[in-house]
């Protein structure tokens, strides 16, 4: 058996807009390249459910946030990561009618998990882990191996697709397949050389 995962920001969707993070850092009053500083920099820490919404959305603001602030914020972040690749759906779409086994590993906050799953085309994916849930990361060795016991697969068995060189590093050093997303058209033809990748 082949798994076929997925990382989601950057391969499923298309990466976050600059227009959506300065519309997030207007929304709550704050100067907009600060406030995208300060959104990556305690972002891993969000992803690894380190921080709660409340916590890291202070820590990029730089001060305490309201509740409706951060209601407002998590929803408007959600939005800014729905947008998706439609040829790398196109290609979920077509291994899935296939009959290929397709899963998804993604660094997210639970809160923004939840919002995912409620895309039609992330809903598709049968498997999907969340760093926020697993309270692990990439490209830290424990997610893989939670990704492999969680698929029941052995690590030799799994493809990893994602964007950043060093997701990918981190899959194959816990044994599995690891191919650099760079667009769909690339990817389509990486998979077609997977033996049990059925397109």
């Amino acid at each position: 058996m082949t798994w076929i995962v997925f990382d989601y920001g950057g391969v499923l969707s298309l990466p976050q807009p600059d227009s959506d993070a300065e519309a997030m850092a207007r929304a709550v009053g704050a100067e907009p390249e600060e406030f995208k500083r300060g959104y990556w920099e305690h972002r891993l820490e969000f992803d690894r459910a380190s921080l709660t919404p409340h916590t890291y959305w202070a820590a990029v603001l730089g001060r305490p946030a309201t509740q409706s602030e951060v209601a407002r914020l998590v929803a408007m972040d959600v939005a800014s990561w729905a947008y998706p690749n439609q040829g790398t759906i196109a290609l979920l779409g077509d291994l899935i009618e296939a009959g290929t086994d397709v899963a998804l590993l993604s660094n997210a906050p639970v809160c923004v998990g939840d919002g995912l799953d409620e895309l039609p085309w992330i809903a598709a994916i049968g498997h999907r882990f969340y760093s926020g849930r697993m309270g692990l990361v990439k490209p830290d060795r424990e997610i893989y191996d939670a990704l492999a016991q969680g698929l029941g697969a052995d690590p030799a068995e799994i493809v990893f697709i994602d964007d950043r060189p060093e997701n990918v590093e981190g899959a194959e050093r816990a044994g599995m397949t690891g191919l650099r997303f760079t667009d769909a058209a690339a990817l389509r033809t990486a998979l077609e050389s997977v033996p049990r990748a059925r397109l």
